[in-house]
């Protein structure tokens, strides 16, 4: 799995110009899954998501995490994060999880997100999605 996690001040994602998911300050992450992901993989990502210290403290250092200021968290799946690009001009995918089982990984990563954490929105698997956010820093990270 790969994830690109950006703090936002604001995100939302809409398809066919209907807007499906919306949070305000927090994390805007998009998920990559791959082949050899399964539940563990996404309890692991979930879990170093839901806690990795990116929002700052009263000193101005980043030492609290979603949990800590209880944040939004907007899950969105892309498998392009999976791409090779190492040579050619065109990325090749065969690292990532094929539609099925990535739409199943994620679900459950969706899953045990709403079951850890009171904010959570997310993409929808396999749509054309436009994003829209505000990317707070700008911080962004990839976990993998």
């Amino acid at each position: 799995m790969i994830t690109l996690l950006q703090r936002v001040t604001h995100a939302r994602v809409e398809v066919s110009k209907e807007t499906i998911a919306e949070i305000k300050s927090g994390i805007l992450v998009l998920v990559g899954v791959q082949a050899d992901d399964d539940e563990s993989t996404a309890r692991y990502y979930l879990e170093r998501l839901l806690n990795y210290r990116v929002f700052a403290d009263h000193e101005g250092k980043m030492n609290l995490s979603l949990k800590d200021i209880d944040g939004g968290l907007l899950l969105v799946p892309q498998f392009t994060l999976a791409a090779n690009t190492k040579k050619g001009r065109r990325p090749s995918f065969t690292s990532a999880a094929n539609p099925e089982h990535g739409k199943q990984i994620f679900d459950l990563m969706v899953n045990h997100a709403h079951a850890a954490h009171s904010q959570v929105e997310c993409g929808r698997f396999g749509a054309d999605m436009q994003l829209h956010l505000v990317n707070d820093g700008p911080v962004t990270f990839i976990l993998d």
